[in-house]
């Protein structure tokens, strides 16, 4: 499993101890296949989305708010654990659609 980030600094981070309950429910997950970034001059706001084939319509299954500070972190956070990850398994490779929205899942549109 990759490392835990803080969104704090070392120094937040030693003088103030922080435990984080995962409850069962959230420990699950949510599986997400879009994700849509907007952002104000405040907050950046992450809606994760999970469409299936053949259906018309896709609900925002979680919606994630942060400040633009925290935005930088997480991303900061990413960036590192995908190096790590590959230099472990090997270069991500990311298949890019004309469309600029890879939602084909892989296979032929089936009809009914």
């Amino acid at each position: 499993m990759g490392r835990l980030y803080y969104f704090s600094t070392m120094e937040e981070q030693n003088e103030n101890q922080l435990n984080i309950e995962l409850s069962e429910e959230i420990a699950e997950g949510i599986y997400s296949n879009l994700a849509i970034i907007t952002h104000s001059s405040s907050e950046f706001v992450l809606d994760f989305i999970r469409v299936m084939p053949g259906v018309p319509k896709a609900k925002v299954k979680s919606r994630i708010i942060l400040t633009p500070e925290h935005a930088k972190r997480l991303l900061t956070a990413l960036e590192d654990n995908l190096e790590k990850f590959e230099t472990i398994n090997g270069r991500i490779k990311i298949q890019q659609d004309p469309s600029g929205f890879p939602m084909n899942f892989g296979g032929t549109m089936g009809q009914a």
